[in-house]
């Protein structure tokens, strides 16, 4: 398979006057002229002379225009005027931040990777930047911004001399990843796999398959599709899309994969990485079984785009970036600490149970909120992961559902982490912990009130 690789362009950086943007934008420039480099939604994160875009969602953003300008915002993007700062007025701030994205697309390189999937988006997403990095100048969506509002963000706040761009993209329905396509405008597609989740909102999992298959239809006819072989309804996606297709997995058509797969006491995985690039020996800084098929999606790519095959064994080796997922930590006390707490759906929550039962401790305690979002599903998903805890001799403390074949043990994480301490009692040294359940959950505090380190 020939090489497939994209240059840079040279445009200039997203760096605007506030009239300029708002002439941009099809708004108005209410108080002075002033000087904007980059994006900012939350204004306890803003870096001076970011535009501060006050998004009304769950808080209406317009209430921290004060603070977004103590923070020395260079303007703010409202839909009213609130002082006398340098402001661009919009009808509608949310559609204003589509716009812009697309305007600091356009300065950015050909080489923009988009990644979906129901599991895996998150670590996928970070194992590409890692091994992207060893050639490329890269920028990729920090944390979890997948949606139409960390789209815009990742684009707009990418460094002038990007080279390559990681996008990460959700979905909780149909026509979601096209909006986030028509802004990234990817020209390399990554699918994960295809699982049971917002199954509420979509319905069967051949609904899923089709929200996800998107971003393969969405790519250009000298783009990339990225597809995991081992998912049926993922392979399938080559069906659908003008773009070339790379498999990874441990099928036969795989394109990229592993052998050799063996794992240490810390859940960190070994194997061979073969591909029609070359082959190299693999230290993951991932944890979990799971994560082999993530890093082999992230080095698919990066073969294809000219990462050698010895730069890419080296950045799979990182230590994934973002929060909560599968962190191995320890207490003072001995306890072992999985904390996976960031999400949960069933394909994720299975693969945390099987990563604590491979512990070294006899005993193992599975802190487990809610899966969010499984509509009908939801009670035979729960039994399952419950029937999986027993097979496996893992106590369960479930925190604020009944589904997991046992009233709700704590109602919230707060009285989950003091149950917990008290259930360690004297034999913590013996002990493996997982803590994992929905965003709705907010069980990542446990790990904290055990002084896991």
């Amino acid at each position: 398979m020939p090489e497939w690789s994209s240059s840079a362009c040279d445009d200039s950086g997203m760096d605007f006057t506030a009239s300029r943007l708002a002439a941009n934008l099809g708004g108005t420039l209410w108080g002075d002229d002033a000087g904007i480099s980059g994006l900012a939604i939350d204004s306890r994160i803003l870096q001076p002379g970011q535009l501060f875009a006050a998004v009304e969602g769950d808080r209406d953003g317009h209430d921290f225009v004060s603070a977004a300008r103590q923070a020395e915002a260079g303007a703010v993007l409202v839909n009213r005027v609130l002082d006398d700062g340098p402001s661009i007025v919009v009808p509608d701030v949310s559609m204003a931040l589509t716009r812009m994205a697309g305007l600091a697309r356009r300065r950015l390189p050909e080489f923009v990777v988009g990644v979906t999937g129901s599991v895996g988006k998150t670590t996928t997403k970070d194992l590409l930047a890692a091994v992207l990095t060893e050639r490329f100048r890269t920028a990729a969506s920090p944390e979890s911004f997948n949606n139409e509002l960390g789209v815009p963000l990742t684009l707009a706040n990418a460094p002038d001399d990007t080279e390559a761009v990681v996008v990460e993209m959700g979905a909780r329905g149909h026509g979601h990843i096209s909006h986030l396509c028509s802004m990234a405008l990817p020209t390399i597609g990554v699918v994960t796999t295809v699982e049971a989740v917002h199954t509420e909102y979509l319905g069967s999992m051949e609904q899923v398959a089709l929200a996800k298959r998107e971003l393969p239809e969405c790519l250009p006819p000298d783009g990339l599709a990225v597809l995991n072989a081992d998912n049926p309804l993922v392979a399938a996606m080559a069906e659908h899309t003008r773009a070339a297709t790379v498999f990874f997995g441990g099928s036969s058509r795989a394109n990229v994969r592993a052998t050799g797969i063996e794992f240490d006491a810390d859940l960190r995985g070994r194997f061979r990485l073969e591909s029609e690039w070359g082959s190299a020996e693999v230290e993951m800084g991932a944890r979990g079984a799971h994560n082999v098929s993530n890093a082999l999606a992230a080095a698919a790519v990066a073969l294809a785009s000219g990462v050698s095959v010895e730069a890419v064994a080296a950045g799979l080796s990182s230590p994934i970036g973002s929060k909560w997922r599968m962190e191995l930590l320890r207490t003072p006390d001995g306890v072992v600490v999985l904390n996976d707490s960031y999400n949960a759906g069933p394909a994720s929550m299975k693969a945390a149970m099987l990563s604590l039962a491979e512990l070294a401790p006899p005993r193992r305690i599975a802190v487990l909120g809610t899966m969010a979002e499984l509509g009908d599903r939801a009670a035979e998903e729960h039994r399952q992961v419950a029937d999986l805890a027993k097979a496996h001799g893992i106590e369960v403390i479930a925190v604020g559902t009944d589904l997991y074949a046992r009233p709700a043990d704590a109602a919230d994480a707060d009285e989950a982490a003091e149950l917990l301490l008290q259930r360690l009692g004297e034999s913590d040294a013996d002990t493996a912990v997982l803590i994992k359940g929905s965003r709705v959950a907010g069980l990542e505090a446990i790990a904290d009130a055990l002084g896991a380190r």
